[in-house]
C-alpha cells in the first residue's frame, strides 16, 4: 500500500510505500529533506479492505457435479487410420484429360476422348467431374499458352 503525502517545503506530492514510514528522503523537487509520515487512519482501512477483497478472492468454491445416470463420453472412438480405411472402403481414382492431349495434326479429339473414357468407366462409378484451366510454354515457339481440360473422379 501506498501513502500518499505533500512535500512541506514545496507542496510537491509525492508518494511512498507503508512499509518505509519513518524514513528520511530527499525531495525530488526541491531537494529538501523529508520524513515519510505514518499512514492515516483513512489509508489503513483501505488496506485493511483490499486485504480482505483479496482474500475472498482466493477463497474458491469449487463442487463436484452429481449425477443418477453415466454421463456422455467425452473421448470418441477415434476414426481408423488411413491405411486401414483404404483397404476396406471403394477405392477412389483420378484421370486428368488435358485438351492439348487431344489435338492431332490440326484436328481436336477432345470431345471424344473424354466421351470414350466416360463410357469405358460407367455412368454409376463417376463421382465428379471438373473443368480445370492451366497455362503452359509451349516449347516449339517458347509462348505461354493457356489450355483447359478435365478432372474424373471415379470408383474403381
Amino acid at each position: 500500500m501506498d501513502i500518499d503525502f505533500k512535500c512541506p517545503h514545496c507542496d510537491q506530492d509525492l508518494s511512498a510505500d507503508a512499509n518505509d514510514a519513518g524514513t528520511e528522503i530527499e525531495c525530488p523537487a526541491c531537494h529538501g529533506t523529508i520524513v515519510i509520515p505514518q499512514p492515516t487512519g483513512a489509508e489503513t482501512d483501505a488496506a485493511a479492505a483490499s486485504a480482505e477483497a483479496a482474500a475472498a478472492k482466493d477463497e474458491k468454491h469449487f463442487a463436484v457435479p452429481l449425477r443418477d445416470k453415466p454421463g456422455d463420453s467425452l473421448i470418441a472412438k477415434p476414426l481408423p487410420p488411413l491405411e486401414a480405411s483404404a483397404r476396406e472402403a471403394v477405392k477412389l481414382r483420378i484421370k486428368t484429360i488435358r485438351h492439348s492431349d487431344c489435338v492431332e495434326v490440326g484436328k481436336d479429339h477432345f470431345d471424344e476422348a473424354v466421351m470414350k473414357f466416360l463410357e469405358k468407366v460407367g455412368e454409376p462409378n463417376v463421382v465428379t467431374i471438373t473443368t480445370f484451366n492451366y497455362t503452359h510454354m509451349d516449347l516449339a515457339t517458347r509462348d505461354w499458352e493457356t489450355d483447359y481440360g478435365v478432372l474424373v473422379v471415379y470408383r474403381g
